[in-house]
C-alpha cells in the first residue's frame, strides 16, 4: 500500500470519528439549549462555529440525526426537533430472512415476555365492548384450541386486538412488527423440535379470565398459554 493509500485510510477513520463525536455534541447541545420538540434548531454555519468543525462534519451529524428521526426539515423554517419515531427504523429493518439465529431466538422470546407482561394494561383498560370483540374473534375457533399450538391468522386476529386493548400504541406496533418473525421462526426449524402437545389455556380461556378475572389470573394464563413455545426454547 502506497503513503497516499495509508494517509487517505487514516483521513477517512478521522473523519468518521469526528462526525460521531460532533452527532454526540449536538445531541448534548439540544438537550442544553432547551429545545424541545417543533422548535427550529440553530443552523449549520452556527453549529459549526459552536462546535468548532467545518459546516461538512455538521450536516452529516444532522444527516445521521434525520435519519434517526430526531430532526426534520420544513419549509421555510429548516431543521426542526422532532419526537423520534422508536420503531419506525426497526419497522424498516425487521427482515426475519436476513437475520441470525441468536437475533431471531431473541425476538421469538421478547413476543412472550411482551405478552405475559401487559395483563395490568389490558385488565386495567378493557371495555366491554372489547370483550364482545375478542367473544367474536375466538366464537370460531377450532373446538380443541386448548390444544392446538399455532394458527398465524387467529393469532394476529386475538393477540393483535389485546395489544390495542393495552392502549400502548408502541407495543401495538411491535405486535405488528414481531407476529410475522414469530410465525418465521416457528416454522424455520430454529427452535427444537415441536414438544408432545400440552393442555394450555386457549383464547376463549383468556377471555373468561379477561372478562372476570384479574391481572394476576391473566399473566398467569397467559403463560400457561405460551407454554409450548416456552417448552420449544428451554426443554
Amino acid at each position: 500500500m502506497s503513503t497516499l493509500e495509508i494517509t487517505k485510510n487514516l483521513q477517512s477513520i478521522d473523519t468518521s470519528s469526528l462526525v460521531d463525536k460532533v452527532e454526540r455534541k449536538l445531541i448534548e447541545l439540544l438537550i442544553s439549549k432547551d429545545i424541545k420538540v417543533g422548535d427550529s434548531i440553530p443552523k449549520e454555519l452556527e453549529l459549526a462555529d459552536v462546535l468548532g468543525v467545518s459546516r461538512t462534519v455538521v450536516r452529516e451529524a444532522l444527516t445521521r440525526l434525520k435519519t434517526l428521526g430526531l430532526i426534520e426539515t420544513k419549509k421555510k423554517r429548516g431543521a426542526v426537533l422532532t419526537n423520534p419515531d422508536l420503531t419506525g427504523l426497526l419497522e424498516k429493518s425487521l427482515y426475519p430472512e436476513i437475520m441470525d439465529k441468536n437475533t431471531l431466538r431473541e425476538i421469538f422470546e421478547m413476543r412472550l415476555a411482551l405478552e405475559i407482561g401487559m395483563a395490568d394494561f389490558i385488565m386495567e383498560r378493557v371495555t366491554p365492548e372489547d370483550v364482545a370483540a375478542l367473544k367474536a374473534i375466538v366464537e370460531d375457533e377450532p373446538t380443541v384450541a386448548d390444544q392446538h399450538l399455532f394458527q398465524i391468522e387467529q393469532e394476529i386476529r386475538f393477540h393483535g386486538k389485546l395489544y390495542e386493548i393495552s392502549g400502548n400504541q408502541v407495543l401495538k406496533r411491535f405486535q405488528q412488527m414481531l407476529l410475522p418473525v414469530f410465525d418465521y421462526v416457528h416454522k424455520s426449524g430454529l427452535l427444537k423440535k415441536m414438544p408432545k402437545t400440552k393442555k394450555f389455556v386457549s383464547h376463549k380461556g383468556l377471555v373468561e379470565i379477561i372478562e372476570n378475572g384479574s391481572a394476576e389470573m391473566l399473566r398467569n394464563a397467559m403463560r400457561n398459554h405460551l407454554e409450548n413455545h416456552f417448552a420449544r426454547i428451554f426443554e
